[in-house]
């Protein structure tokens, strides 16, 4: 097959995601030097499409980026007012009182927002400066230069087949180098994961961790709605032998964010994230809440929630690691916007000194720096053993020395505990079937639960079919010769989206993958016990088209 030949375009900084960070970072360059020719490539359709999170902001990275975002009608403006905390049972619950929680987890000051919103709010803010963003461009390659340093990507290739070969359609894209490429994928980033093992980024880091972010929006009747109230769960119905708890946000327009994480290093392969969120909103407190609303959207992404310790090295030749495709996100707060727009503008300050003193494709190496010194380091320090106390003991146990060590260090500057180790990946942690017993869920009822096809009609997700499955399997067998006898096929249950299938033909068993269906949210190329999965980007512009998300 003859070499691909491709257009290249030349710039200074090449950014691949229109995420906080990617953004924060293309906006600083301007601020920095006008004249700067800064690219941005969004792989979802528009702004915003494929961004999903809680969220509660914590404005900091954005009061360093732009001060006068105030007077510049960000979509930012519903403060939270009220931050409860419940250990749930399954007809009760028990609040916290907010004196015993550590000042970090105090919300006053923050805001609730739509990230969605606020990114294409960024990208206007970008655009204005000079900034070429380009929706539906999808990387799908890395381009190396002589000395083996990042130099580019390739963005834009439409029309491979299923079977990955060229169709009369086939558009081979674009070559776009850069100066500096800024990876900003967010979690788990197809780009990002090559990069890591090329480098060996990951050399003297903790294992990544992560959990399952689910999320729903509602509208609720007027009467059930408290603009600003923010609550957080742990318990009933995930329990206190699994890690994991939920988030209930009100923001304005009687609209209620509705969510639940769960800890993907959970050992029981009969573990379904996805209906222990379905069976959360029965509860008592949450279901007289979401009496005679509405459900409006639904998604699912990972969230990293390693910390501090489970960091790579964030710079390599010819580029950085920015937001979540470094894991920035701090997981008691339940945060990480904050902390991808401080990567942004450390890694712009960084790149800009180094175009300034004549470099290209060298390592970024105050960057890194910042990383570890600046805000981003001093936020995640204090929590770094947070996810390991959980993985170790619990959600219950872990909140109560996590608790008593954020105040140690709140108090003291410092952790009687050091720097705890995570050990298992979260693939490794899942446990064979044959040592724990089946979980029974209750059916969806369709009015406060949903099936997850369902849901998924809520998320506006569409992947053109004909192309090659983004989701790819390194052995074709390994699903029904190891993971069902072994694992009971986990992929059926840690999906959030209902893309794998064991199904029954002839007497045998076959293994469906409908990648029509996926959200983008990478569970299964973290939780797979094989590691056989691993997820690529479709074509620019597939995947969620999530609203206010």
């Amino acid at each position: 097959m003859a070499a691909i030949e491709r257009e290249m375009m030349e710039c200074d900084v090449v950014i691949v995601g229109a995420g906080p960070a990617g953004l924060s970072a293309a906006i600083r360059l301007k601020h920095l030097d006008e004249n700067l020719n800064v690219i941005v490539l969004e792989k979802g359709s528009e702004v915003g499409a494929h961004i999903l999170s809680g969220a509660v902001l914590d404005p900091s990275g954005l009061d360093r980026l732009m001060p006068d975002w105030r007077e510049r009608n960000a979509p930012i403006t519903v403060s939270v007012n009220k931050d409860n905390f419940y250990i749930l049972g399954e007809a009760g619950q028990i609040r916290l009182p907010n004196f015993l929680m550590p000042p970090l987890m105090n919300n006053h000051g923050n805001y609730i927002v739509s990230m969605g919103n606020v990114c294409r709010w960024m990208a206007e803010q970008a655009e204005a400066l000079g900034v070429e963003i380009f929706p539906g461009m999808a990387c799908s390659d890395l381009v190396f230069g002589e000395n083996d340093e990042l130099m580019g990507v390739v963005a834009g290739e439409f029309g491979l087949g299923p079977d990955g070969k060229p169709t009369d359609a086939y558009e081979p894209g674009m070559e776009l180098h850069g100066k500096y490429v800024f990876l900003s994928e967010g979690v788990r980033g197809s780009l990002s994961k090559k990069l890591i093992k090329k480098y060996s980024l990951d050399t003297d880091s903790d294992a990544p961790k992560y959990g399952l972010g689910m999320k729903e929006i509602w509208e609720v009747l007027p009467e059930n709605h408290n603009e600003g109230e923010v609550t957080h769960t742990l318990g009933w119905p995930l329990g206190f032998k699994s890690s994991g708890g939920s988030f209930v946000y009100h923001l304005d327009n009687n609209q209620v964010y509705v969510g639940y994480i769960v800890d993907l290093n959970y050992k029981n392969p009969y573990l379904f994230p996805y209906m222990e969120f379905q069976k959360f909103k029965h509860h008592p407190k949450i279901a007289k809440m979401l009496k005679g609303g509405k459900r409006v959207a639904y998604g699912a992404r990972a969230v990293t929630k390693g910390g501090i310790q489970s960091i790579p090295k964030v710079a390599f030749p010819g580029g950085a690691l920015l937001g979540c495709s470094a894991g920035l996100v701090n997981l008691p707060r339940i945060k990480g916007n904050h902390n991808a727009m401080h990567s942004g503008i450390d890694a712009a300050d960084a790149a800009f000194k180094a175009i300034s003193d004549g470099r290209a494709g060298d390592i970024l190496h105050e960057y890194e720096e910042s990383l570890k010194k600046g805000p981003i380091g001093k936020d995640l320090k204090k929590v770094r053993n947070v996810a390991p106390l959980n993985g170790r003991f619990g959600p219950l146990a872990g909140l109560l020395i996590g608790g008593f060590d954020m105040w140690f260090q709140s108090i003291f500057r410092f952790s009687m505990l050091g720097t705890l180790k995570h050990g298992k990946s979260d693939a490794e942690s899942t446990e064979k079937a044959k040592d724990h017993k089946e979980i029974s869920y209750p059916k969806p009822d369709g009015v406060l639960s949903f099936d997850r096809l369902t849901n998924v009609s809520f998320s506006m997700t569409n992947h053109e079919e004909a192309q090659p499955p983004h989701l790819r399997l390194s052995d074709n067998t390994i699903p029904i010769n190891v993971n069902l006898p072994k694992y009971s096929e986990p992929a059926q249950r840690y999906c959030p989206a209902g893309v794998y299938e064991v199904v029954e033909e002839d007497n045998e068993n076959r293994f469906v993958v409908n990648f029509q269906n996926c959200v983008h949210c990478k569970t299964c190329d973290i939780k797979d016990p094989s590691e056989n999965i691993t997820w690529a980007t479709p074509q620019g512009g597939d995947g969620p088209n999530y609203p206010n998300m």
